[in-house]
């Protein structure tokens, strides 16, 4: 019991510092990437961290595999090259229980993983996707922000407002738009100044309008000095339909309950995926165990990059073989289960082969001593 705490905390205590780290990385690169959206005036910046942490649950499905895979490789690294693992060896402690004892772990983060994969990710991703589908159905108005400058949709031109209050409406607006295509050296520049302006939908509630208040127009060709000046109480102008919000959701949005029992290759494929990730953390013991076997004088990242280089083989076989069942390039029949088997079989043939050359030395060695 004593040991089997002492590798608990030794590799639980890495897999938790190894998500972390990948976690920020995965968080990093999809906030730029909203944050590059918000910028472009196409996402309310307030919004991001609310899809970044629906879009959570997700992250870590991916990550404590590969955190967990990780943290076996550099645990047991770490007790072959001090030599911790010779003394375990010589107590009665066979890599048969050492084997026994990361599978009681991987058993515990397989359900933490499933409960991820069947329930709360996929709960996630549709929020998320809820979220990012209404930002594409908002006008240019709805994403307007006081005192910055916002393209309007197609580069026809830009709008600004010094204030907006309660009611959304626009105080010291200024708009530019462009008549006719920019390469065009006589194209018309129609700027707007307005004290109000305000959204405002038509009867039927299909149509939008941009309405200005009390505000001046100036029409003219840059560089010319024909101009048309215009001054108004009340100035109209028509909003491009926004987009519809599609309430279809993507494979990955969509409830593990509606995915039993589908003849739909591409939900088949989804199902067998969200069961795949909690039986990789089983696997992938008995893979790890055996790649991280390292000789004293090699140091315990020899085997580090080799065994990722197999981990990623085997995330791409199964990536691999579920588009191939979307596509229908195997039979929707046909499920993840034999890549899976495939590297079981994998690791229960390094975990032999390790076991040979072990007692081969063993043999050499003796053979030495008794000559």
């Amino acid at each position: 019991m004593i040991i089997f705490r002492y590798l608990t905390r030794e590799i639980l205590s890495t897999t938790f510092a190894i998500c972390v780290v990948l976690l920020l990385v995965l968080i990093s690169g999809r906030f730029v990437k909203y944050l590059s959206s918000a910028m472009a005036g196409n996402m309310d910046p307030g919004v991001i961290f609310a899809v970044i942490g629906y879009r959570i649950p997700g992250f870590l499905e991916l990550t404590i595999p590969l955190a967990f895979f990780l943290a076996i490789l550099l645990s047991f690294g770490r007790l072959h090259v001090e030599n911790e693992m010779s003394v375990l060896k010589s107590c009665g402690v066979s890599e048969a229980n050492l084997v026994g004892y990361t599978l009681v772990m991987a058993s515990v983060l397989a359900l933490f993983v499933a409960w991820l994969s069947l329930s709360i990710s996929p709960a996630g991703a549709a929020k998320a996707e809820t979220i990012l589908k209404v930002q594409k159905e908002m006008t240019e108005l709805d994403k307007v922000s006081p005192k910055r400058f916002y393209k309007l949709s197609g580069d026809k031109g830009i709008t600004y407002a010094e204030k907006i209050n309660e009611d959304r409406e626009l105080e010291d607006v200024f708009l530019a738009v462009t008549a006719g295509s920019p390469e065009n050296f006589d194209s018309r520049t129609v700027v707007i100044f307005a004290k109000k302006g305000r959204q405002q939908r038509s009867i039927d509630g299909e149509e939008r309008f941009f309405v200005l208040d009390q505000g001046y127009r100036v029409e003219g060709i840059p560089g010319n000095n024909d101009y048309q000046i215009t001054s108004f109480e009340q100035y109209g102008s028509k909003l491009s339909p926004p987009k519809k919000v599609v309430e279809d959701l993507e494979t990955d949005a969509m409830p593990t309950v509606k995915l039993w029992g589908s003849e739909q290759p591409e939900l088949k494929a989804t199902l067998q995926w969200r069961l795949s990730t909690p039986l990789m953390l089983i696997i992938i013991v008995v893979l790890a165990v055996p790649l991280s076997r390292t000789n004293p004088r090699q140091g315990r990242f020899a085997r580090l990059l080799p065994a990722i280089m197999l981990y990623f083989t085997y995330l791409l076989s199964l990536n691999a073989a579920r588009g191939s069942i979307e596509s229908g390039g195997i039979a929707s029949d046909v499920t993840l289960l034999p890549v899976h088997v495939a590297f079981l079989m994998l690791g229960l043939i390094l975990a032999g082969s390790e076991r040979l050359r072990y007692l081969k030395e063993s043999l050499i060695s003796r053979w030495g001593r008794s000559s």
